[in-house]
């Protein structure tokens, strides 16, 4: 029997960040001794509070469906949430709980892009962006943006890209993969520019709780305190904060109409959230958070530490993240060099090459959109970074 693929599968690019961990684990099943930098998750359970709340959850049979765009009573902590640490107001309509943040993204996409719309994506970029717009039958429209201003967009890019076929633009603060986080400047200034051109805000925020240095700044805050009027989606996650990856339980707070048509999709999609899931992230948001307060503790101490021993490599440099749990150091000193008989043209073959000398599992920038530099994750200890960079480091030498 023969049949064709629909164009879209072959519009969209496959989640090589998804292909590095599972490289990883292929290796480690095999025996070989693999340090992986290429995780997206925090390397720390679930807090056990929060475990508890699953667990009764399921000894009280709440294990059926919920009311598709969430439980009442999850949707309410939510807005409590949102008042309480994002000086917010919401009501229970305007918040969407999914599957994990990301189908939160893919929903919004669904919901507002058509074919010939343009959507403006800031590079370097979560892999998924440009792929949750071409699978909306939209283009992505790549905007530069400023590494030595914590990766803020280039506005003068910006102006010189703006058609009208722009219907919306996606925002990552703090940022995956950079670590950077905008100073609220370079948020007012984009929420005036999609007021001005008609544009809908989707503001992914799902490291709104790991920054380091600072406040985190809600973007749907300033939009509401200087009065800009822009239109704004917040898609959040519970996944990062609570190192709850596995639940996939995210959400989305904006306007009632998007929202409402972020829903249908979904319900036609994955019907709900799970209730398990549900049923804890109460309990993630109402309950004890010095859990967060903990995680962030160690998180910092593990990019401190990393940030030096990346500084320390010949022809690395790397600048301090204020948030998320990445690095993104600049290897370009080692493009158009030659190591086993192999010019290394990108950063696909410098963090191939060290996988292949160190079983040390990188990503490569040019998959974010940034050319030169790779993407550690430190969601892990600081024996195992050492260990790691300094294999790194035993590699760099044998380039030429």
């Amino acid at each position: 029997m023969s049949y064709k693929l629909a164009d879209r599968v072959h519009k969209v690019q496959p989640s090589f960040t998804l292909q590095m961990a599972t490289r990883a684990a292929e290796m480690r099943a095999e025996g070989i001794d693999v340090i992986n930098f290429s995780v997206g998750e925090p390397d720390f359970n679930t807090p056990s509070h929060i475990i508890d709340a699953g667990k009764k959850a399921m000894d009280d049979g709440f294990t059926k469906y919920t009311a598709g765009p969430g439980m009442i009573e999850f949707r309410q902590a939510i807005c409590e949430k949102l008042e309480r640490e994002n000086g917010i107001s919401y009501e229970v309509g305007d918040i969407l709980v999914s599957n994990g943040e990301k189908q939160s993204l893919y929903n919004v996409c669904q919901a507002l892009f058509n074919e010939g719309d343009e959507v403006a994506v800031f590079r370097p970029y979560w892999v998924s962006f440009p792929e949750f717009v071409r699978l909306a039958d939209a283009e992505p429209i790549l905007v530069d943006t400023v590494a030595e201003n914590n990766f803020e967009p280039n506005f003068e890019d910006l102006a010189h890209k703006i058609t009208p076929n722009i219907k919306g633009v996606i925002m990552n603060s703090p940022s995956n993969p950079t670590g950077g986080i905008w100073r609220e400047g370079a948020i007012l200034k984009l929420l005036r520019i999609a007021k001005e051109n008609n544009w809908v805000v989707i503001s992914d925020e799902c490291y709104e709780r790991l920054v380091y240095d600072g406040e985190f700044i809600s973007t749907e805050k300033l939009n509401r305190q200087y009065n800009i009027g822009a239109n704004v989606i917040t898609c959040l996650s519970l996944s990062k904060t609570y190192a709850m990856t596995g639940w996939r339980i995210g959400y989305a707070a904006g306007p009632r109409k998007i929202i409402k048509a972020m829903s249908k999709i979904q319900g036609q999609a994955t019907s709900c959230a799970n209730s398990i899931g549900q049923k804890a992230g109460i309990e993630a948001l109402m309950g004890d958070q010095s859990c967060v307060d903990e995680m962030k503790i160690v998180f910092r101490e593990r990019r401190d530490f990393i940030v030096k021993m990346l500084n320390d490599l010949p022809g690395v440099t790397c600048a301090v993240p204020g948030g998320a749990f990445y690095v993104f150091p600049d290897f370009s000193a080692y493009l158009k060099k030659e190591v086993d008989g192999k010019i290394l043209k990108d950063t696909f073959d410098i963090s191939e090459y060290i996988l292949g000398s160190a079983n040390v599992v990188t990503v490569p920038g040019d998959g974010f959109g940034a050319p030169g530099h790779i993407r550690f994750s430190y969601a892990t200890n600081t024996e195992i970074i050492q260990q790691g960079i300094e294999r790194v480091r035993s590699v760099l030498q044998k380039i030429t």
